[in-house]
């Protein structure tokens, strides 16, 4: 064992050669409320008198489990040379010499970096005085570590030389340290009385501290020991007591000391216990760490920690410490030097953080209170300074300090775990480790998720300056922004962080702005009324932020047990565009609404005046068409993304309301069948009569009717044959800017980038579908309202009321012909030309239908001859010629086609009436199947003219001026003469 006690110099150390504690001034760090669990441990002694009295124990505990006995070398000898040896022969424990050939067992152990850190500036190699190499050795190494001097490093030396000599064998547990250095040391051993008085009153406090505050054992409320050790302590502080050996003082100390100190369970005396007591054991093993802390820079541990610690579990006997205790002390002392030295040396926090975990093993396998109690106060401030930080990790950790957050979590989880194991008494299985973990990770992130929220807004709302901005973006839209991301950079940088102990990490974390964001969007909702640019902003960056937010969240619980479902669940949808839509969809009726009462104002106006314009439409349909350009305009420049679904609704609002303009453009217009005469009743002409004097009446009548009528019905001048005719134009120039409208809506699709232009234009889209079909619908009932006016109503006097009335060759179709042609002319100037066409045919159709009407249905004034069949004939070609217009007017083929019945019931005229009676005959007999020859059924009027019809023969034969034909008709069906 003799080479134990060698002297073991490396060259290679790079530790103190100074032996005199450096006149250090360490520099403040905050320690941000962190209590420590031993603050109350001995409150009547200073750090710096624990600092030496546990250097006193440390050195009486490595004396004491040597076999070399401690000698002492005198003041003189050590000056005339110290190189030579030292002042006393110590244990080899602390004589051994440093060594740094090896890297640190327990830096490994705890993961810690072991020579890669800044090294203190006043080490350096063996320093050479004179001749002389000098070695550091590991008792020196501590004493500086601990900042205590060589003169009081020698004294205590003193003092265990002079208790071995008095007590040859003993062991340091055996007695009480205190007691015996009171015993030995005179106020000669220090330089001032001042700092004797001072030394001995640190040793009372510190036998009152182990004996009286915090004992091994209870005291008894019935022993006067205590109360009696306690007067002799204040008394010792106003006067120092006499330690003399023969001193009665200190023989009455010494009795009552060892009566506390000796007490046991068992009854046993052979362990003094006077420094074991909670937590003044743990207070003074602290201490003794620390020398592990570099003395110049506190957040460096030496690397020569494998010996001193080594040294310093040596007082273990005397502190009543294990390797339990040890743990949960150095990790407290790991734990408070990362805090107390500025939160610089990471490796501290990961060293702590590893050692927890041996404390979380050896937590499970006792159950001794006292452990418990210091356990859960040591957990308890680690747990509340790393959730401090953790509840707002947003604000503590940043891509500069992310790698300590890993161990600050890692802390605050197993502190937790086991403060939930220790507080039941029993360990928990794995499952509700899982749980404890995963509720104080989802605790974190939704808390620090919470606040980092409310800052951003706090922000934005505060930043008045964007207000004096054009057209600012409103403050929940670059929130959504933000948080964006936020959410990215959680995603990125803390979720891989959080995820080793909840797998949804970063689904919490979106899931948590989800609902605070839309807690915001429900308030700003609540006060939308209408669709504004803020509000679709606003709307728009909400969708986006939640489209961002349930991607994170999909893409985060992809081999989670439930996919995601439970996340996904926590974030209902905002429905943006829903309310976006709706939003719309308000502003499309709104607009809808204002074009219908505009329509229904305005055409109510309109006067349909042929001069209005030189296109002779209404100024009605160039406003409303503009409302609907501008209204389509405007719905592009919405700041929104869905034109194609909406388009519809907004068309289909335009188009009914174009509908309606068109209908009310041409209600009250009249149809065909408006201006048709009502047929006479059947009857036959007056043949032979004379009405020469009644024409000659009728001709001055006649000019007056045809003057007051002419473009007028019963006075109301918008109805006339112009004013239809600008409704037609009207309703024209309306379809064909459908198709412009259709146009534009298509390219404006386009330029919105969107995919859905091209089903719109190919008519997928409902497009100007009821507008379009009122318009064709509406141009043919006015172009054929027009004509039928025209011809029926407005020339009646001429046509109806004049036509072949009398002697046809007094009453041709001339005056018809003049008239008609001023109508034509109308019409032919004024319709647009792509419908200037149908509106004539539809004039040449009326004029046919009522040239077929005065001759089958003339009543009884008129009546034909075989001779008046000529000049019928030649009549119709006159109507015929003035449509056809030398090849200017109307296509021949449109001619030939609406004249073929004309041309069908004319030769009929010139058929002989017992022909005509003998066909009649014929038909009626096919038709009706009768066998009686002077009875025949009346055939019905069906206004369907035809050669080969009955009714068509029957009314022929009634206006036939003959006997033949009037027998017939009187004996056949016994129609009168006269109505």
């Amino acid at each position: 064992m003799s080479h134990i006690f060698r002297d073991k110099a490396l060259g290679n150390s790079k530790r103190h050669t100074q032996i005199t504690p450096p006149a250090v001034v360490m520099p403040s760090y905050p320690i941000e409320d962190l209590q420590s669990p031993f603050s109350d441990a001995a409150p009547s002694l200073s750090d710096s008198e624990l600092r030496e009295s546990a250097y006193e124990i440390l050195i009486g505990a490595c004396r004491s489990s040597g076999s070399r006995p401690l000698t002492y070398i005198p003041q003189s000898e050590r000056n005339a040379d110290r190189a030579s040896a030292p002042a006393l022969t110590p244990s080899p424990s602390l004589q051994r010499s440093l060594t740094s050939t090896a890297a640190s067992k327990v830096k490994k152990a705890l993961g810690m970096k072991s020579g890669s850190t800044k090294r203190r500036s006043d080490g350096g190699e063996s320093v050479m005085e004179g001749k002389t190499k000098k070695t550091v050795t590991v008792g020196e190494l501590v004493r500086v570590q601990m900042r205590v001097s060589e003169q009081t490093d020698s004294r205590i030396r003193r003092a265990l030389l002079r208790i071995a000599a008095a007590q040859l064998g003993r062991r340091i547990e055996s007695m009480v340290l205190p007691l015996e250095l009171l015993q030995q040391l005179k106020s000669l051993d220090f330089p001032s009385q001042q700092e004797y008085e001072a030394w001995q009153r640190r040793n009372l406090k510190l036998l009152e501290a182990g004996l009286l505050l915090h004992p091994h054992l209870p005291l008894h409320k019935t022993d006067s020991a205590p109360r009696q050790f306690q007067q002799i302590i204040r008394g010792a502080l106003e006067k120092p007591i006499e330690t003399g050996k023969n001193s009665e003082s200190m023989q009455v100390l010494r009795s009552l000391v060892m009566s506390l100190a000796c007490r046991s369970f068992d009854g046993s005396t052979e362990k003094c216990h006077w420094v074991d007591g909670f937590p003044l054991n743990l207070r003074i093993y602290q201490i003794l760490l620390e020398a592990c802390f570099d003395v110049n820079d506190e957040s460096i541990v030496i690397e020569e920690i494998d010996e001193v610690l080594e040294l310093i579990k040596k007082t273990w006997a005397v502190l009543g410490m294990n390797q339990m205790l040890h743990s949960l002390c150095f990790l407290w002392v790991l734990f408070h030097h990362y805090v107390a030295t500025g939160q610089v040396e990471d490796d501290l926090l990961f060293a702590a953080n590893n050692l927890l975990m041996e404390v979380e093993k050896d937590a499970k396998t006792t159950k001794d209170s006292d452990y418990s109690k210091i356990l859960s106060s040591i957990l308890s401030s680690i747990l509340g300074w790393a959730e401090k930080r953790l509840l707002t990790y947003h604000d503590s950790f940043h891509s500069d300090n992310i790698e300590s957050m890993q161990s600050v979590a890692s802390l605050a989880v197993v502190a937790a775990k086991i403060m939930v194991e220790d507080s039941f008494h029993e360990y928990r299985s794995k499952r509700k480790e899982v749980d404890v973990a995963h509720e104080r990770i989802e605790n974190y992130i939704r808390s620090s998720m919470r606040t980092t929220f409310g800052q951003k807004l706090k922000k934005l709302n505060s930043s008045k300056h964007f207000r004096h901005q054009q057209n600012p973006l409103p403050v929940l839209s670059l929130l959504a922004q933000d948080i964006t991301e936020l959410a990215f950079n959680e995603k990125a940088m803390f979720s891989p962080i959080f995820k080793r102990w909840h797998p949804l990490a970063a689904g919490v974390a979106v899931a948590t702005l989800h609902s605070c964001y839309g807690n915001e969007l429900k308030q700003f909702v609540s006060n939308i009324s209408e669709l504004t640019p803020d509000s679709i902003q606003v709307l728009s960056a909400a969708d986006k932020l939640e489209k961002d937010l349930v991607q994170i969240a999909v893409g985060d619980s992809v081999d989670s047990e439930d996919g995601g479902k439970s996340i996904i669940q926590e974030m209902p949808p905002y429905e943006a565009e829903a309310l976006i839509a709706d939003l719309v969809k308000s502003w499309i009726k709104t607009r809808i609404d204002r074009l219908k009462e505009w329509v229904d104002r305005n055409l109510q106006q309109e006067v349909w005046n042929p001069r209005a314009n030189k296109e002779r439409f209404a100024p009605s349909a160039v406003e409303v068409l503009r409302i609907v350009d501008e209204t389509l305009e405007a719905f592009f420049l919405l700041p929104i993304t869905m034109h194609p679904t909406l388009l519809p609704d907004l068309v289909t609002g335009l188009d009914r309301s174009l509908q309606n303009y068109i209908l009310k453009t041409k209600s009250g217009c009249g149809t065909r069948s408006t201006f048709l005469p009502t047929l006479p009743a059947l009857t036959r002409c007056t043949a032979g009569s004379k009405f020469h004097v009644f024409r000659k009446k009728e001709k001055s009548h006649v000019a007056q009717r045809r003057k007051s009528q002419v473009g007028s019905t019963n006075g109301d001048t918008s109805f006339g044959v112009p004013q239809l005719c600008v409704r037609v134009n009207t309703l024209q120039h309306v379809r064909m800017q459908l198709e412009v409208l259709e146009k534009r809506t298509v390219v404006q699709l386009r330029n919105c980038r969107v995919s859905h232009a091209d089903d719109f234009a190919n008519g997928l889209g409902k497009k100007f579908e009821l507008s379009a079909a009122a318009c064709v619908e509406g141009i043919q009932q006015l172009c054929e309202a027009t004509a039928y006016k025209a011809v029926f109503h407005d020339l009646s006097h001429v046509l109806w009321d004049g036509l072949y009335v009398g002697e046809v060759s007094s009453s041709r179709i001339e005056p018809f012909l003049q008239e008609l042609e001023q109508y034509l002319e109308i019409i032919s100037s004024t319709v647009h030309d792509r419908v200037r066409t149908r509106a004539i045919t539809d004039v040449m159709k009326a004029s046919f239908e009522g040239f077929l009407l005065v001759l089958l249905a003339g009543g009884p004034s008129r009546a034909f001859t075989l001779h008046d069949s000529e000049m019928i004939e030649d009549d119709f070609k006159f109507l015929t010629d003035l449509f056809w217009s030398n090849g200017d007017g109307l296509p021949i083929e449109l001619i030939d086609k609406f004249s073929t019945t004309v041309k069908g019931v004319l030769p009929l005229f010139r058929t002989d009436t017992e022909s005509l009676i003998e066909r009649f005959r014929s038909l009626t007999q096919e038709s009706y199947g009768t066998s009686d020859k002077s009875r025949f059924p009346l055939p019905p009027t069906s206004g369907q003219w035809n050669p080969i019809e009955p009714n068509t023969l029957l009314r022929v034969l009634c206006c036939r001026s003959d006997e033949t034909a009037a027998k017939f008709l009187k004996k056949t069906y016994n129609l009168p003469k006269k109505l």
